[in-house]
């Protein structure tokens, strides 16, 4: 038996930011250019990731699936600071975002193929990208010898409904179309054949209220592949949380393919202990330095399952 311990986050804003140290006035500072260094600058949000950190040793997946993601080169330095020679094999490619927040995938097992979707159009806007950052597609290969397997993961992340759910409902939809239709490009008419995985921060839920109907339930409720969260109770099936809806609901997806999810009898982890306090229907334990609102690991909980590939 080969088990792939699979986990899903969106890490909210991995960057490396920076800003000018109280005591630097910024027009002494440039230089024919900003020059990046400790004493002019201080790197921001060291609390929240330093807890990012702690919440994915804790997780302890074999691959990572990551959303809100700066750069590789962000992803790396993150590595090194909180995650050490754990994941040797990083994916990520630039997407469309404005805010620079892509997706990526860290792994212990070889990455051997990686593809990137953000070059589609909306076809009801042809100046624009279909998908706010990407569909990114990563091959893994898992499991040693005779049992080899690879693993397709198709990693996303959806149009956000900050500026509402109805208004916002149609790219969503869209996204989650197109996901399928490369899905079933890659493998068939039948792909739930296949090892493969659709999963990320979808920005959706599957209830539908007064703030509209689902965008995400074709995807969802796939034949082709099982949301497994549903194999929890359905008052612990959420991922997130709003503060100033005091809603919390499940946005991010972990879907394996019918073949894993059928040959897969565990029940997926949802990991709260990053959340901040606010989030009050969670009454567990937290990690070091949990604060209020900040510092925190994220306002996403990881996703994690347990799949077995062979």
């Amino acid at each position: 038996m080969t088990i792939l311990r699979l986990a899903t986050f969106n890490v909210e804003n991995l960057f490396a930011r920076w800003r000018f140290k109280d005591h630097v006035n910024p027009a002494d500072a440039n230089k024919r250019g900003w020059l990046v260094d400790q004493t002019r600058f201080d790197e921001l949000g060291q609390e929240d990731k330093a807890i990012t950190g702690a919440a994915l040793r804790e997780v302890g997946a074999d691959v990572l699936a990551l959303q809100e993601v700066e750069n590789v080169d962000t992803l790396k330095h993150f590595r090194a600071r909180s995650l050490g020679a754990a994941y040797p094999y990083v994916a990520g490619v630039d997407g469309n975002d404005p805010r620079l927040i892509d997706v990526a995938v860290l792994s212990r097992f070889p990455i051997t193929h990686i593809r990137s979707h953000q070059h589609f159009l909306d076809p009801s806007s042809p100046t624009t990208a279909l998908f706010s950052r990407d569909c990114l597609e990563v091959d893994v290969e898992v499991g040693a010898g005779d049992r080899k397997k690879t693993v397709t993961l198709f990693v996303n992340h959806f149009k956000s409904m900050s500026e509402g759910r109805l208004k916002t409902r149609e790219k969503r939809l869209q996204q989650a179309t197109k996901v399928m239709e490369l899905v079933t490009e890659r493998f068939g008419r039948t792909p739930g054949d296949h090892p493969f995985v659709v999963l990320g921060d979808f920005n959706d839920y599957m209830e539908t209220n007064e703030e509209g109907s689902p965008a995400i339930a074709d995807l969802v409720g796939w034949d082709q592949v099982e949301n497994v969260v549903t194999r929890l109770p359905s008052d612990e099936q959420w991922t997130h949380y709003w503060a100033a809806e005091e809603e919390y609901r499940q946005l991010d997806y972990l879907l394996p393919s019918a073949s894993l999810a059928a040959a897969t009898t565990t029940v997926p982890e949802i990991f709260r202990k990053g959340l901040p306090l606010r989030a009050a229907k969670y009454m567990g334990p937290r990690l070091f330095g949990v604060g209020t609102d900040k510092p925190k690991a994220s306002d996403h909980c990881p996703v994690v399952l347990e799949i077995d590939v062979t």
